[in-house]
């Protein structure tokens, strides 16, 4: 009985710290906090970041789970998590040269998070709900075990990005895809500013539906610069779309369908569809180069990803040896 008293007691201890955002000393039960950097060492269990706090690690291996509290950062650079990382609002995950085996999900107000030459299971970004922050994804040289499925903030897969699973995004500010593949389908809808599918592979049926600010397929459009046109596997979509549509120098393996964009979208005599072109595009005679893309529309995203991973790095290291 004594036995059973002490161990509810300290449990007791531990939830009340970790709901009052206190760190222990060292790890509490089966949860380890980090406050501060962290080396080549192995976490036996589970690794949380309270409120606030930057954990910096480097060569780190996780076997648990990860938690990302909210206004939190976790910085891994040639790490492992053998579990899955949820990110709080406001909370920031950056994760270069390394491995998260199991799923990443952005709560609702989520800051972001950043894949460099990682890999990761399935992704999920919450829709935004009442917060006031744009959360995004960047994944450049990753490899994405699953589906991407989001609901808010600006989406960019490049640099040779692989997903295994589909993409399928409804209310990003935008969603685009840069020299990358995607294994299953790829459906956008409702972007606020559009989307921009460039140099990629896509294995599936394509869909764009709803976007504001246009759609971009390929190069000599006007939304961001692009060097080449991609490959489509299945049929590919875009209907009700404002702000414009162009497809240029692309393949498509099934039938183009545009329908009810204002205006019509121009589709180049340079493309190859197979399966032959559906409903109102702009006559050919009308079709025209686009104009100059502006610059890079990633640029928000990007310095703002630069911004936090280096504060979160001086903090880390401010705080000191975090106690893993």
């Amino acid at each position: 009985m004594r036995r059973t008293v002490t161990l509810a007691a300290a449990t007791a201890a531990a939830v009340t710290a970790a709901v009052l955002g206190a760190a222990p000393s060292a790890s509490a039960g089966l949860v380890t906090y980090c406050i501060g950097t962290g080396g080549a060492v192995t976490v036996p269990n589970d690794l949380y970041v309270p409120p606030g706090e930057s954990c910096a690690l480097t060569g780190t291996i996780i076997t648990g789970n990860v938690s990302v509290a909210a206004g939190a950062n976790l910085v891994v650079d040639g790490g492992r998590v053998d579990g899955l990382v949820e990110v709080a609002s406001d909370g920031y995950l950056d994760a270069r040269n390394s491995t998260v085996r199991g799923d990443v999900v952005v709560a609702a107000g989520g800051y972001g998070v950043y894949l460099q030459s990682s890999d990761s299971g399935a992704i999920t970004v919450r829709a935004k709900g009442s917060s006031t922050i744009d959360t995004f994804l960047f994944a450049d040289g990753a490899t994405i075990a699953g589906t991407v499925s989001a609901n808010a903030g600006d989406i960019r897969l490049g640099d040779g990005t692989t997903v295994t699973g589909s993409v399928n995004t409804n209310g990003t500010y935008y969603t685009d895809v840069h020299d990358s593949f995607v294994d299953g389908g790829l459906s956008v809808l409702n972007s606020a500013t559009g989307s921009v599918i460039c140099g990629s592979a896509v294995g599936g049926r394509s869909t764009f539906a709803g976007n504001v600010g246009g759609v971009q397929v390929g190069p000599n459009g006007t939304l961001d610069s692009c060097a080449s046109g991609g490959y489509f596997g299945a049929d590919v979509s875009i209907t009700n779309t404002t702000g414009g549509v162009t497809l240029d120098d692309n393949i498509i393996n099934g039938a183009l369908t545009v329908q009810r964009n204002n205006p019509a979208a121009q589709v180049a005599t340079n493309n190859r569809i197979r399966g032959g072109v559906v409903g109102d595009p702009a006559p050919s005679g009308s079709q025209r180069r686009a104009a100059a893309a502006g610059a890079d529309r990633d640029d928000r995203a990007q310095d703002r990803a630069t911004a936090r991973h280096d504060a979160a790095v001086d903090e880390a290291e401010a705080a000191g040896r975090a106690r893993l």
